[in-house]
């Protein structure tokens, strides 16, 4: 798997979250979906102490990110991470579709992946 950011992104996460000591996470939501087929992506700011076992490593251009293994097949194997600088959010897109075209960026604080 290949994940790409783009130069706007990279500014924009520089700028946006100063806690280097946070991870960057692609995390598939099903929270409130109804079935896990109909989750969408998010980009999250975690603690180290909150990065699960299901959670595996993908370089990037960037840093690295985590992914939860269990939903990789969700994703496809080339995507980008841009900013749609109209709507001040990520998008995550590959070569073949817009897998979400309003990615949010939350920060997750504590154990246990508790949104702040």
């Amino acid at each position: 798997m290949k994940i790409q950011f783009t130069g706007k992104a990279v500014k924009k996460l520089e700028t946006t979250y100063t806690n280097k000591n946070k991870l960057l996470k692609l995390k598939y939501e099903t929270d409130g979906c109804g079935c896990v087929l109909s989750g969408v992506t998010a980009l999250w700011l975690i603690d180290p102490i909150d990065e699960d076992e299901d959670d595996i490593i993908i370089e990037t251009n960037y840093q690295p990110i985590l992914l939860e293994k269990s939903k990789m097949v969700f994703m496809d194997e080339e995507m980008t991470i841009d900013v749609v600088e109209s709507a001040n959010c990520f998008m995550l897109k590959s070569p073949n579709q817009i897998l979400n075209p309003r990615l949010r960026l939350i920060e997750v604080g504590g154990t246990n992946g508790s949104k702040a």
